[in-house]
C-alpha cells in the first residue's frame, strides 16, 4: 500500500529533519560570464560535499544524416585527456580524492557531474575547465573508443528486444526531425566517423556560451563564482551555435512497423506525437504518464498484468523535458503464450477509456501526491538539486522549477481527458510489434 503525501507535508517533515530550507526558498546565485558561461549556484551546508555539473546544449537532436552518434561518442572522449591531464587522469584524479564522476548524452544535452567533497571542489574546477577548451581528441584514442561504443550499441540496443523496438518506432514515427535516430548513433555512422568531423563537433558545441555550470553544496556561493570564473572566464566566446530548425510535419494516418528478433516474447510499442513542456497541456500529460505506468498500482500495470493476465509488464511514458515536441509511449511485454495482438487490443482499450471516463478522484490524487512527493524528495540529494536546476535551466529559466508543481496540482480529471482526445488519435498512431524468433535450431517461443 503506497503512502500518499501531501505537498507541504513533505515539505514540513524535511524541514523538521534537515533544518534547512525548503526548496521553494532556495537562494540561487546567478551569473553569465562575459563570454556567456551560465552558472548556477545553490548552497547546502547540511554534508560536506559538493555537486559540481557542467550541462552543454547539445545532443543528438543537433546531429545530421549520415553523422549520429557524434554527440554520445565525444562525451567518451572528454574522459581521455587534454594537454595538462593526460589520457583517463580526470577520473583518476577524481577518484583519488575521493570523489564520484559520470555523465550522459540525451537527445537534447550533455551532462558531467562530479560529486565530491567539499574542500576537493577546486581540483574539479579546473578539471572541467581544462577539458571544455583543451580537449586533445588523439586519433588513437579516438578509434579505439568508437570500437568501445559500437560494442555499447551492440549490447543496448541490437542484443536488447526493447531497445531496439523503441528506436525501429522511432525511425517510422519521425521523418524530418533528428529525434528519429538514436542518441548512441546508427551502427554505420558510428563505423565511418572520423577524428575530424569529431574535432569540428567539439569547436562548435563546446563553448562556454552553450554550456552551464551548475553546483550545489557546501561553499559561500560568492567565493565559488570567483573561482569558476577565475577558470572558466578566460575561455574564449565561441559562434553561436546553429540552431535545430526542422518542424516535424503533422502526421496523416497510422504508421506501423513489424520486426522479427531473437527474444523470448512479443512486444509492443504505441507511440502518439504530443508537446513538450512549452504546452498548457504538458502538466495534463505528465500527469497522465504517472497515472499509467508509476509503480505496480498504475492502471496499465494493474489491467493487463493483474487483472486480464495478458502482460509481464506494461506502462506509458512521457517526456516533460524534451526540448522539442516528442512521443508519449505505451508498451507492454506479453506474458508466455499470449500474441501480440492481444496486447495491443489491450492497450488501445485503455487509450479509449481515457478519453471517455474520467480518472477518478481517487486516481488522481494518488498521481498528484507520487509527482509532488519525488519532486521534493528529489531536493534531498546535492546532485539532484543540481540537475533539477539544470533541467529547468535548459527550458527557459531555472524558476521554472517553482511553478512545476503547482502546475501539476491545478490539473483536472476533466484536462485528462480532453488531453487524451487531443493527442491519443488514429492519425497520431505509430505501433510497433516485435515478434520473437528463436537461435538457430530452437524452436518457436510460445505467442511468436
Amino acid at each position: 500500500m503506497k503512502i500518499l503525501l501531501r505537498f507541504a507535508g513533505v515539505v514540513a517533515f524535511l524541514l523538521l529533519v534537515a533544518g534547512v530550507p525548503a526548496w521553494a526558498g532556495d537562494d540561487v546565485l546567478e551569473a553569465t560570464l562575459d563570454n556567456g558561461l551560465r552558472v548556477l549556484l545553490l548552497e547546502d551546508h547540511r554534508s560536506p560535499v559538493v555537486s559540481f555539473q557542467v550541462w552543454y546544449r547539445v545532443g543528438s537532436r543537433n546531429e545530421r544524416p549520415g553523422a549520429t552518434g557524434l554527440a554520445h561518442l565525444l562525451e567518451h572522449m572528454m574522459f581521455k585527456g587534454t594537454a595538462t591531464y593526460g589520457p583517463r587522469m580526470f577520473a583518476r584524479l577524481v577518484e583519488q580524492n575521493g570523489g564520484q564522476d559520470n555523465a550522459f548524452t540525451s537527445q537534447d544535452v550533455t551532462s558531467y557531474f562530479v560529486n565530491i567533497a567539499a574542500d576537493k571542489v577546486d581540483l574539479v574546477i579546473r578539471l572541467e575547465a581544462d577539458r571544455m577548451h583543451n580537449l586533445l581528441l588523439d586519433p588513437k584514442e579516438f578509434a579505439s573508443e568508437r570500437q568501445v561504443v559500437m560494442e555499447e550499441r551492440r549490447l543496448r540496443t541490437e542484443d536488447d528486444p526493447e531497445g531496439f523496438l523503441g528506436e525501429e518506432l522511432s525511425a517510422i514515427a519521425f521523418l524530418a526531425h533528428p529525434y528519429r535516430s538514436p542518441t548512441v548513433g546508427w551502427m554505420e555512422d558510428i563505423r565511418r566517423l572520423t577524428v575530424e568531423e569529431l574535432r569540428a563537433f567539439y569547436r562548435t558545441y563546446y563553448v562556454p556560451n552553450n554550456a552551464l555550470v551548475v553546483a550545489v553544496g557546501d561553499f559561500k556561493a560568492p567565493e565559488l563564482l570567483e573561482k569558476v570564473r577565475r577558470n572558466f572566464g578566460p575561455i574564449p566566446r565561441g559562434a553561436t551555435p546553429p540552431a535545430v530548425a526542422v518542424v516535424e510535419p503533422t502526421q496523416n494516418g497510422e504508421r506501423r512497423v513489424t520486426v522479427k528478433k531473437e527474444a523470448q516474447l512479443p512486444l509492443v510499442f504505441i507511440g502518439y506525437h504530443v508537446p513538450n513542456y512549452a504546452s498548457e497541456d504538458a502538466p495534463a500529460l505528465e500527469l497522465l504518464s504517472t497515472i499509467l505506468s508509476e509503480g505496480r498500482s498504475s492502471r496499465l500495470y494493474r489491467r493487463l498484468v493483474y487483472e486480464q493476465g495478458i502482460a509481464l509488464t506494461a506502462g506509458g511514458d512521457y517526456s516533460y523535458f524534451a526540448t522539442d515536441p516528442s512521443l508519449f509511449w505505451f508498451f507492454a511485454a506479453a506474458q508466455p503464450g499470449h500474441a501480440p495482438e492481444a496486447l495491443e487490443r489491450a492497450l488501445m482499450q485503455e487509450v479509449e477509456r481515457l478519453k471517455t471516463e474520467p480518472v477518478s478522484a481517487t486516481e488522481l490524487e494518488r498521481a498528484k501526491n507520487q509527482i509532488e512527493a519525488s519532486f521534493v524528495f528529489r531536493q534531498d540529494s546535492v546532485y539532484s538539486r543540481a540537475s533539477t536546476l539544470a533541467r529547468f535551466e535548459q527550458l527557459g529559466g531555472w524558476r521554472r522549477r517553482d511553478q512545476f508543481v503547482p502546475a501539476i496540482l491545478a490539473v483536472t480529471a476533466q484536462d485528462l481527458e480532453r488531453v487524451a482526445r487531443t493527442y491519443f488519435s488514429d492519425a497520431s498512431r505509430n505501433v510497433g510489434v516485435l515478434l520473437p524468433v528463436p537461435p538457430a535450431g530452437q524452436p518457436a517461443p510460445p505467442g511468436g
